[in-house]
């Protein structure tokens, strides 16, 4: 009974792990590049929510923080990343780095440095019974969204014009250009979807913990990083795979 208990709770942290590494291995696989950033987009998103849902109902605040994390995940990728297209690896992976460390200066800026606490969102942390224990709905509900996410994302890079121009840039960035292929398109869909996937991963990581701090969003990245990695980084599958066998372990 205790390691089912174990079991599911290993299986819903894997799965926000992977929808984080997802955002890691995306980005990889098309620039090279690790997006360091990417852990406090995840926390800036936590943000979001507690502020607008102090002030509107959640129906509302939850698609907006959807719409402003990709924004924002639109933005670094225009103000950091496209004017250093050309220049040294290390150049975009210092730039990374400084964005990183400027999303959790203002928001300990803006908190104070103190944690926030998450708003309950009351469907989420119903409690059911499965085999005689006890477990909040997130726990189920957070595997099948993952399940759908990586699908819909394997459908969208497997079978669209914008999902093989994608797969063109990961292969050959300087012959995919010479095709026509529009390259800083491509690589801003790819921030905006992986931006997504973390608004997505926010939510249901910070209905678990029930709190957000400006320095929250590293621990969670650096696992997905490792997942990434662990399961071979530019791919979606093997991302999800390191996901789970770290969230179980």
């Amino acid at each position: 009974m205790e390691f089912l208990s174990y079991l599911i709770s290993g299986i819903s942290l894997g799965s926000v792990y992977a929808i984080i590494a997802l955002g890691y291995t995306m980005v990889y696989g098309i620039l090279r590049l690790i997006n360091f950033a990417h852990g406090d987009i995840f926390m800036v998103a936590g943000l979001i929510m507690v502020y607008l849902s102090a002030s509107m109902p959640l129906y509302v605040s939850i698609p907006a923080v959807v719409v402003l994390t990709v924004a924002l995940g639109f933005a670094v990728e225009r103000c950091a990343y496209k004017p250093l297209r050309q220049a040294p690896r290390m150049s975009v992976m210092i730039s990374a780095i400084g964005v990183s460390y400027l999303l959790q200066n203002l928001a300990t800026y803006v908190t104070g440095g103190l944690a926030q606490a998450y708003p309950n969102i009351p469907w989420l942390r119903t409690e059911i019974e499965i085999g005689g224990i006890t477990v909040r709905r997130l726990a189920i509900l957070t595997p099948v969204l993952t399940i759908l996410l990586v699908i819909a994302l394997v459908i969208v890079i497997k079978h669209t014009k914008m999902g093989m121009a994608m797969r063109a840039v990961a292969k050959d960035f300087d012959t995919a250009q010479l095709m026509g292929i529009r390259i800083d398109r491509v690589i801003s869909i790819t921030f905006v979807i992986g931006s997504f996937l973390a608004a997505v991963g926010s939510i249901l990581y910070f209905s678990y913990i029930g709190q957000v701090s400006p320095t929250i969003g590293a621990m969670p990245g650096l696992k997905s990083f490792v997942a990434a990695v662990f399961g071979g980084i530019g791919s979606v599958p093997g991302a999800v795979i390191g996901s789970y066998i770290i969230g179980i372990c």
